[in-house]
């Protein structure tokens, strides 16, 4: 099994699609008012918007991309006026983290983990 994509809700599809192509995403599918779907600039992963008359309630979902340049690329999209919660800050579960959310509340962690994120010291032994 390999996860394919992630799609979160919107209550304007127009302006998300505009929020996550600053963020780096390509928009591959642009199905107006309903839904828009993205390529992630790594990988074969997709990840997509679908409207919705009302958001979730509580805590929501949180969505990590990684980023192998975390602290540059951060830095790169404050200078395109993304505004974060928390800038990259080493972690005690050895990933390094800056948060931000999209327009819909949405919860957005960019990461760098290098070889932690499959083979943390704490990983299962078979």
């Amino acid at each position: 099994m390999n996860l394919n994509q992630v799609t979160v809700p919107s209550l304007d599809v127009e302006k998300a699609i505009d929020f996550y192509k600053t963020l780096g995403l390509k928009l591959i599918v642009r199905a107006l008012p309903h839904y828009a779907r993205f390529e992630c600039p790594k990988g074969t992963s997709t990840f997509s918007i679908h409207q919705v008359e009302q958001l979730p309630k509580g805590e929501g979902i949180s969505i990590y991309f990684e980023c192998d340049n975390l602290d540059e690329y951060v830095l790169e999209l404050k200078e395109k006026r993304i505004t974060f919660h928390l800038d990259p800050t080493d972690q005690n579960w050895l990933w390094r983290e800056a948060r931000l959310k999209d327009l819909d509340g949405n919860q957005l962690i960019l990461y760098f983990a290098g070889d932690n994120r499959l083979n943390p010291p704490w990983k299962i032994q078979k």
